[in-house]
């Protein structure tokens, strides 16, 4: 892409920004009402805690209401089911970035029905489905590329979730982690900008200050390292249970026989039968995780929320209702690490911070499930504004990593792409082709015809020679031209006489300091198989074609092959030639 482009594609970030603000100010309040209408039947527009909250059998039937208005807009646009990132990386991978303008409207306005009706989910999904849509809808409207349409889709998603949580830091990560599958600086600066934005509006209009306040403690240092990474490791295999039972619930959904519309409605028979017993386990409950940090609950209770919450989203989502996984996994997470902290203070000489093991299994458990583990780290610093736990934050957020992607095939983001044949590759590596010159690649030295050689002389060279081109130079080797078995082909007789006269003059050269990608775009722009390499004063000194250029890629793999440690090697080879 032209580097000019990127000033306006940084312009409109700034836009989709403070789109992406409004919009969550619009949700959240949505959301607001319709939880005091529907839950606690008053008028209001903040969202209420989860604690006041004191169900009666009423709730079944507007859960179950809930659920059908979201399954019948689900008719309407079915991108809306669930939390929305697998269809939105979906359509960047398979659909140029394009997604339905409904999405933008009948998301958000689903989410915030299956959460106000009791739906244990967060916002969070729903604005970044909605942002993105924003974003995509942008980009069907003006002239960009799909590279640059999926540049916007992704500023609007980030938009949308740093204007929810006031977390610019952790929505660029994300974006680059689940969305645009590239890391560049044609990417990075739209999308920054636009978090950056959305980041003003949060603060400007939802709140001023971190979204959980955690109580003074010491900074955590090298020696309390190893509880946090046995906390780790626990939290990729409660990560492994979280994946595993939504799948579980899920195929159990697609095996019942039941029309799929109606799916919604059971789901919310059981997630509200759940919260019957446990209200907490229903709603945001943003609240519920600002308790835990700050340790207001006792271990009985922490257990029982931790399993009715996990339970409740399990049915929930694997329904296929519209809601997001972030909070609930926050839920789920900081609860299992309160719960850890709590025993291992009761039954152990350890002494342990529950604030800390809760904060930091919020973010273990959510990377780990969610394949985002930098995301994760990112975004719980943000929300709590707490740099002392940034150490084991780490530690145990790679441990946790580590273990979900040794039991696990898919994440909750790639699992339902899995199924739909849609290959999710989450590593990003230095493009072989980008890096590499052609002087690292070309045939050297090049064949070459002189421009006087006789006809005769030039179909028996090019008869016996191992290519289908060669240059055409002139006295003093500066290349004039190309012939090909096509040209000569395509001679009748009486023709030209020389190999100058038979020769193209239209010749397309590289240099040998050119990048290999930039051959293979000559390459296929001007349909071509052979690129003679020149230098600065035309004198031919190589020659360029596609098998050539797949060198590039061989030399990546030999690098990536385990060899014997230099150091070592040398010192082997020393040994061996002293004892000669």
């Amino acid at each position: 892409m032209n580097s000019a482009r990127i000033p306006l594609l940084t312009v409109f970030g700034i836009a989709l920004g403070l789109i992406g603000g409004c919009a969550a100010w619009g949700l959240l309040h949505l959301i607001g009402l319709i939880t005091n209408l529907a839950l606690y039947h008053r008028w209001g527009w903040e969202l209420p805690p989860t604690a006041t909250l004191n169900p009666g059998p009423e709730v079944i039937l507007v859960a179950m209401a809930g659920a059908i208005l979201v399954a019948m807009m689900a008719k309407v646009a079915p991108i809306i089911r669930g939390h929305g990132l697998p269809e939105a990386m979906e359509s960047v991978l398979l659909r140029q970035s394009r997604i339905a303008p409904v999405t933008a409207i009948l998301k958000p306005l689903s989410a915030a029905v299956a959460i106000g009706t009791g739906g244990p989910f967060g916002a969070e999904g729903p604005i970044i489905v909605t942002g993105g849509a924003t974003g995509s809808l942008l980009g069907q409207l003006i002239p960009v590329s799909p590279a640059e349409r999926k540049i916007l889709l992704a500023a609007g998603a980030a938009a949308g979730m740093s204007a929810t949580f006031g977390a610019p830091l952790a929505s660029v990560v994300l974006a680059f982690e689940l969305l645009l599958f590239e890391f560049s600086r044609r990417a990075l600066l739209p999308v920054a900008t636009a978090a950056a934005v959305a980041g003003g509006m949060h603060y400007l209009l939802i709140a001023s200050g971190p979204l959980f306040v955690v109580p003074d403690h010491s900074i955590e240092g090298l020696t309390s390292l190893p509880p946090y990474a046995v906390l780790g490791l626990l939290c990729g295999l409660l990560a492994v249970v979280v994946v595993r039972g939504l799948l579980l619930v899920e195929e159990a959904f697609r095996r019942s026989g039941i029309p799929e519309f109606w799916h919604p409605a059971i789901g919310a028979l059981g997630f509200a039968s759940v919260g019957l017993l446990v209200p907490r386990a229903l709603g945001v409950g943003y609240d519920v995780i600002g308790d835990l940090l700050l340790a207001r609950m006792g271990l009985t209770t922490v257990l029982v929320l931790l399993l009715a919450k996990l339970v409740a989203w399990w049915i929930a989502l694997g329904s296929g209702t519209s809601g997001g996984t972030l909070a609930p996994m926050l839920i789920v997470g900081s609860a299992f690490g309160s719960a850890l902290a709590l025993v291992t203070n009761e039954w152990t000489p350890l002494e342990v911070t529950a604030t800390g093991f809760a904060l930091v299994a919020m973010a273990a458990t959510f990377g780990a499930a969610a394949g985002a583990s930098l995301t994760s780290i990112v975004f719980v610093f943000e929300l709590t504004q707490d740099y002392r736990i940034v150490l084991p934050l780490i530690v145990a957020t790679v441990l946790a990593d580590l273990v979900s992607a040794a039991l696990l095939h898919d994440t909750l983001m790639t699992e339902k792409l899995t199924r739909r044949g849609v290959r999710v590759v989450r590593d990003y590596q230095a493009d072989p082709f980008a890096r590499s010159h052609v002087a690292q690649v070309m045939t050297s030295p090049a064949l070459t015809v002189s421009e006087d050689e006789s006809m005769e002389f030039v179909l028996r060279f090019v008869a016996e020679g191992p290519h289908s081109a060669y240059p055409v130079v002139d006295a003093e080797g500066r290349c004039v031209g190309i012939i090909s078995r096509t040209d000569l082909l395509a001679l009748e007789a009486g023709g030209p006489a020389t190999a100058g006269e038979i020769a193209s003059r239209d010749v397309v050269t590289v240099r040998p300091r050119d990048s290999v990608s930039r051959a293979m775009e000559l390459l296929l722009e001007e349909s071509v198989e052979h690129l003679p390499v020149v230098d600065d004063r035309s004198y031919v000194v190589g020659m360029c074609t596609r098998t050539d250029i797949l060198r590039a890629r061989t030399v990546q793999i030999s690098e990536e092959e385990r060899q014997a440690p230099p150091l070592l090697d040398a010192i082997v080879s020393r040994g061996a030639r002293m004892r000669m």
